[in-house]
């Protein structure tokens, strides 16, 4: 109940926020090969196949974000959402039963919510250093409202804690990465956020359609996070061992 409350207030403050930073776009909004020219420079010259899982997720965030974008909501505003819908996961998520099944939606509308910041900042020529390191931490927390349900529906602490810990360990690198001078991404791991996104609505659903092995579940997919985490670190650490040397 007082969670609830603490995210209904929220809910309305972000709201505010979001009717107070409206600003209509001066330039119009550029169409879809627009936006990934405009995505690529901002990502280490990456460039997604179209086919491919992240060119179909850049699609569909393009898609979604125009609409926003045209209306000059702020991409600021499009955090502080997606933050507060990742935060509602674990509220609904952690009394356990049927509840992780409705959890699903919400982190399905947190994933997207955490790509259409940057979509809009891109698409209304709002980006900006403070924006970047807003929507990085706004990252890190989303990716602990992951774990968490896991912890409240039966998984080890230890091990929750462990597969969060990779997993910073792996955007650190990166960061770090960054600061030595590589300026591409590298390399685009197994342990990216729409992995982790896909993995833990996978793991809410199991746990809502079989709620008597929910703990089993959850164990098993916080190990999961070490796992896949360990990996996808590996592939980073290769990856930028070889472009700065």
């Amino acid at each position: 109940m007082v969670a609830g409350l603490v995210l209904a207030a929220a809910a309305v403050a972000v709201l505010v926020l979001t009717a107070a930073t409206i600003r209509r776009p001066v330039e119009s909004v550029p169409d879809l090969a627009g936006y990934l020219k405009r995505w690529a420079p901002l990502h280490g010259d990456y460039e997604p196949a179209p086919g491919s899982l992240a060119g179909r997720w850049l699609t569909l965030a393009y898609v979604l974000a125009r609409p926003l974008a045209v209306r000059g909501v702020s991409p600021h505003a499009l955090t502080a959402w997606g933050v507060l819908a990742s935060a509602a996961v674990v509220v609904v998520a952690a009394p356990g039963g049927r509840w992780p099944l409705a959890a699903v939606a919400v982190v399905v509308l947190a994933g997207l919510l955490d790509n259409l910041d940057g979509a809009v900042a891109i698409l209304s020529g709002r980006t900006s250093r403070w924006g970047f390191v807003l929507d990085s931490l706004a990252d890190r927390l989303s990716d602990a409202a992951y774990l968490l349900p896991l912890w409240f529906l039966g998984a080890p602490g230890p091990v929750c804690v462990a597969g969060g810990s990779i997993m910073v360990l792996q955007e650190y690198a990166r960061a770090r990465a960054g600061n030595a001078g590589m300026g591409e991404i590298a390399v685009v791991t197994v342990w990216e956020r729409p992995t982790r996104v896909i993995l833990t609505a996978f793991l809410l659903l199991s746990c809502g359609l079989l709620p008597s092995r929910a703990d089993l579940l959850a164990t098993l997919g916080a190990a999961a996070w070490i796992a896949l985490g360990t990996v996808g670190l590996t592939q980073l650490l290769t990856a930028i061992r070889r472009r700065l040397s």
